[in-house]
């Protein structure tokens, strides 16, 4: 089976599971970013960029152990959904397989935790079972930040992602297996929600703190990790200003400091600081 990465955080074990890595032209996220750009960022090579120098993309889950809590956060894309957005469409991929090979087959999972409600986050909420969605984790309280949720509903996801709310979020509450949270909800003393809203409503990223070492889980607070050096907007954030300020507010707090930044679309090794070069920010994995 696969060869999984994993962060220590005092007594926390962070687990990275990957379902797949796209490849995508920057246009399609952060349109600022060019191949001038690029070439002032050199370290952003060959993690976070290809050789025709594309974004790499990885769709992946992030485990967490704590206090006897075994805790997803973000569940990917999942199987079996209709979605218009290519790369997205009917997948078949291994992920649960990869996820019991990790150590955490699905009855065992007791939380589930997405970051935001967009179609690569909620995925494996939920898998097809008898032509019928039913949720992937049967013991697991999922949680939402009650913002998240209650905009989704007043604003249902746009055409292009396809029936992402119907499909795999609303099985879930349909079961009784939700619960509605704050966005700086705490799930155990060593994780808690972390708000950083502006990619969309209710975004919130995780922070994990123990034995004096700390990390947090960026979620979409930031799509790639050259928008810690420059202040670049994502197209798809649902208020490019909100979002914006966010993600400086966030660089300023973790700059130079211990702290563990781990991406949620991170290539590569995922994870490592932010630092100070000189008169730029760079991320060292």
């Amino acid at each position: 089976m696969g060869q999984f990465t994993r962060w220590q955080i005092g007594t926390v074990r962070i687990t990275k599971v990957q379902e797949t890595e796209v490849h995508w032209p920057w246009r399609a996220l952060v349109p600022e970013v060019t191949p001038e750009l690029l070439e002032q960022t050199p370290w952003m090579r060959p993690h976070f960029v290809d050789e025709a120098g594309k974004m790499i993309r990885s769709m992946h889950a992030l485990v967490i152990e704590s206090q006897g809590r075994t805790i997803i956060v973000d569940t990917c894309i999942g199987n079996d959904k209709v979605r218009p957005t290519r790369g997205f469409n009917d997948l078949h991929t291994d992920f649960l397989d990869q996820l019991a090979a990790a150590g955490f087959g699905t009855d065992a999972v007791d939380t589930v935790f997405c970051t935001h409600l967009h179609v690569d986050h909620v995925g494996w909420n939920t898998r097809l079972v008898d032509g019928k969605w039913v949720p992937t984790f049967p013991n697991a309280r999922h949680l939402f930040a009650r913002t998240e949720y209650d905009h989704w509903v007043a604003n249902p996801e746009p055409e292009i992602f396809g029936d992402v709310f119907g499909d795999s979020v609303v099985p879930v509450v349909e079961a009784g297996l939700a619960d509605f949270v704050d966005m700086d909800h705490r799930i155990t003393d060593e994780v808690w929600l972390e708000p950083t809203p502006g990619h969309t409503p209710g975004h919130c990223s995780v922070h994990i703190s123990s034995g004096g070492l700390d990390a947090v889980i960026t979620g979409d607070m930031t799509h790639s990790p050259i928008q810690f050096a420059y202040p670049l907007t994502s197209s798809a954030d649902s208020d490019s200003s909100v979002a914006n300020r966010t993600r400086q507010e966030f660089v300023a707090r973790y700059t130079d400091t211990p702290t563990l930044i781990i991406g949620t679309h991170f290539g590569g090794p995922t994870a490592g600081r932010i630092v100070r070069d000189g008169d730029v920010l760079r991320f060292d994995c």
